[in-house]
């Protein structure tokens, strides 16, 4: 599984990698608002997992359904 955090460090940005990192994902940060522009993002986070792009809200429910899955 590949996960990318596309962030500014906004405080939802913050938050969303805070659950990734405590949560034990595996993932790489993107921050260059070059790529965020070439792939038309307009609103930030944006977790992308296997080429599937979410939002702040799906991607904290996609989080807590992965953790669910696991225990």
């Amino acid at each position: 599984m590949t996960i990318t955090l596309f962030t500014i460090d906004c405080p939802n940005c913050k938050r969303l990698e805070e659950k990734l990192i405590s949560f034990g994902f595996l993932f790489s940060i993107c921050k260059d608002k070059n790529i965020m522009a070439e792939r038309g993002m307009t609103h930030l986070p944006i977790l992308v997992v296997d080429g599937n792009e979410m939002g702040f809200k799906e991607a904290i429910k996609w989080i807590n359904d992965q953790r669910k899955g696991t225990m």
